[in-house]
């Protein structure tokens, strides 16, 4: 083989490899596989992953935060048996109570095999603790157990109801509805008028007495 054609051999391999880990390289970033680096991310077992694990607080946008959150993940299940999510933690114990789409309550959350679930956001089942302690902006410990017994920790990002996590955040309760006692309350008010009534049967007295006639008449008979 001439030199001039074995040079050309080498830049024809390389050119080829570079294109390879090009394409490699295209196809692992975290904008293709949709996973934020910046999120906490679990591996448990060989077969479970946790994915964007972040805890939604209400719309402050940074302090420390007393009150509901939400959490939200998304696990993939690699195996072939499906697995339970018993439950999580969060901060300093505040445990979640799971929901269906529908608000229904759910006593564990399942992973089907071979399959992924995401827990938060419309659509989907939700992790809701009542009341936690955290720092907007900041990252708090979370603990999920599985039915099996297995158990991963992983330090949470914390994040407002705003930006990517709008409407991932704990709803705000409604607007207590007014109570009886408003009512009736308002009922006397209403009632300062009926006074005015015997006001009014009063009047014919003074018109009794401009007519003696119909009295003697009265007595006459």
């Amino acid at each position: 083989m001439s030199r001039s054609l074995r040079r050309g051999s080498i830049a024809a391999i390389a050119a080829i490899a570079i294109a390879s880990l090009s394409s490699c390289a295209a196809g692992n970033t975290p904008d293709t596989l949709q996973v934020k680096p910046d999120n906490a991310a679990a591996t448990l077992g060989t077969n479970l992953r946790l994915n964007n694990i972040v805890v939604v607080t209400g719309d402050e946008s940074s302090g420390e935060h007393n009150g509901p959150a939400n959490v939200t993940v998304n696990i993939a299940n690699t195996g072939s048996t499906p697995a339970e999510l018993q439950s999580i933690t969060v901060g300093n114990g505040a445990t979640a109570a799971f929901s269906d789409a529908a608000g229904a309550p759910l006593s564990t959350i399942v992973v089907p095999a071979g399959g992924a679930v995401a827990i938060g956001g419309n659509g989907n089942p939700s992790a809701k603790v009542a009341s936690v302690g955290v720092q907007v902006g900041g990252f708090t410990p979370t603990s999920f157990t599985f039915k099996d017994g297995q158990k991963v920790d992983a330090q949470a990002g914390v994040s407002p109801n705003a930006g990517l996590y709008k409407g991932f955040g704990p709803t705000p309760a409604p607007a207590a509805a007014p109570t009886k006692g408003a009512t009736a309350a308002t009922t006397p008010a209403a009632g300062t008028t009926t006074p005015a009534a015997p006001a009014t049967t009063g009047a014919p007295a003074p018109s009794s007495s401009t007519t003696p006639g119909a009295t003697q008449s009265a007595g006459a008979h």
